[in-house]
């Protein structure tokens, strides 16, 4: 099960998802590195969950297209 994420973090995720979406992958690592380069956050807490929010989103989008394509 998820946790509920604060809206800054979600409105904070998709605005760097719109700028940058090519960018961005599933894993979590590399998002933490990206979030990183494109932000100046100084916590870690709320850089991770940024990343973490912006890997699940991307990894619900890897599955839907791969359900779309074969339907």
């Amino acid at each position: 099960m998820g946790s509920v994420k604060p809206s800054y973090i979600k409105n904070f995720a998709m605005d760097l998802l719109r700028t940058y979406e090519s960018s961005f992958s599933p894993d979590f690592e590399q998002n933490k590195l990206r979030v990183s380069e494109y932000t100046d956050i100084k916590n870690k807490t709320i850089r991770n969950r940024v990343a973490g929010y912006i890997s699940n989103v991307m990894r619900q989008r890897s599955t839907r297209r791969e359900v779309e394509v074969d339907v």
